[in-house]
């Protein structure tokens, strides 16, 4: 499941990426429009700037935008970023990989080759679409 972090932090992404080009985006604006608390999506921009994502500039006329294009930020980097993993247990992330407590041993447990594969194939989706993607209200 994805935190209520990574869900705002990609709806400032995805609104940073719809006024692309357009300068700087007020906080404001953001906050208002995607229904974000201020506070909070103030903590995910930092977070996301010294990332690499989103640039800022302070002052009357400032705000924020992607440092990227919309092209190069796909919602894969997003979840990882935010979220750590993309693996649903600890045994199958790629990265963090824990041993999962009161289990099985990794190579009898037929759960953690599930989760591999759920894994895999979440990776293979979210990478493939980015935020220059216009998405469908009607999936």
């Amino acid at each position: 499941m994805l935190s209520q972090k990574t869900r705002y932090a990609i709806r400032a992404l995805q609104h940073l990426a719809d006024h692309h080009g357009e300068g700087p985006v007020p906080l404001t604006d953001i906050a208002e429009t995607q229904k974000i608390p201020a506070k909070f999506l103030t903590v995910i921009l930092s977070e996301l700037s010294r990332e690499g994502l989103v640039d800022t500039q302070r002052g009357r006329d400032g705000g924020y935008w992607l440092a990227l294009s919309p092209i190069d930020i796909s919602y894969g980097d997003i979840v990882r970023l935010t979220r750590g993993s993309l693996a649903l247990t600890p045994c199958a992330s790629r990265f963090a990989h824990e041993s999962c407590t009161n289990c099985l041993p990794e190579s009898e447990c037929r759960l953690h080759r599930i989760m591999l594969r759920v894994r895999d194939e979440t990776a293979r989706v979210l990478d493939s679409i980015s935020l220059a993607e216009p998405v469908s209200l009607d999936i």
